[in-house]
């Protein structure tokens, strides 16, 4: 058994049952997918300790705090999927065992390819890599039954929100300040869009999704 697989094992049940990660589902898509191959080399030994690695702009988010985010906004296996900073494409190959079908978007044409190899060496078949701004989203693929943010943003595009499906949700961790953020799943109902704090978490900012800065002359 490679050091790895040991990894991933403890991972599951060390990080994400020990957190309260009870989705049967999620806990099997995140047993099944190797970690390691969706990081970049430096990072592939520590792809499984529990904290976030930042790399070229992105985010893979801490796996106690993704699974959380993906379980708090309920997938379920017709839904139609939007992963925002997908980077090298690992929370899309995890939603794409849980989902119908899911759409990985990066402004990054570099990890937009490496995404591109990385998710059919795994046999990820129901994922789809599109090019282009992430504030702006998928608006051709729109409406999704869930779209998930990889990385904290200061606040949510209602570009993001109005690509919602009726009863469509979307999961990130929002982050205001210098602080710590609050994971929210905005949830969408007779066309008004509602939300609501599921837990805190420190997951660092999605270039391109950082707080404003304001002058003061």
């Amino acid at each position: 058994m490679s050091e790895f697989v040991v990894q991933r094992a403890n991972m599951v049940e060390c990080q994400l049952r020990a957190g309260r990660v009870t989705n049967s589902s999620l806990l099997d898509a995140m047993g099944n997918v190797a970690r390691e191959e969706f990081a970049p080399i430096a990072l592939k030994p520590v792809a499984y300790v529990d904290e976030d690695l930042a790399f070229r702009g992105r985010v893979l988010v801490e796996p106690m705090v993704f699974a959380r985010l993906v379980q708090c906004a309920e997938p379920g296996p017709d839904d139609y999927v939007l992963d925002i900073g997908a980077g090298l494409g690992y929370s899309s190959a995890v939603l794409g065992r849980i989902a119908s079908a899911v759409v990985a978007l990066e402004s990054d044409a570099g990890l937009a390819e490496d995404a591109r190899k990385a998710l059919a060496e795994a046999g990820s078949d129901n994922v789809l890599v599109v090019e282009g701004p992430l504030e702006a989203g998928c608006p051709e693929e729109a409406p999704f039954n869930l779209i998930v943010i990889q990385g904290a943003v200061a606040s949510v595009p209602a570009a993001l929100l109005d690509q919602l499906a009726e009863g469509g949700r979307l999961a990130a961790v929002v982050r205001s300040g210098g602080g710590l953020g609050r994971a929210e799943v905005f949830t969408k109902r007779g066309g008004v869009v509602s939300s609501r704090t599921v837990f805190d978490a420190g997951t660092p900012y999605v270039a391109g999704f950082e707080p404003r800065q304001e002058f003061v002359f």
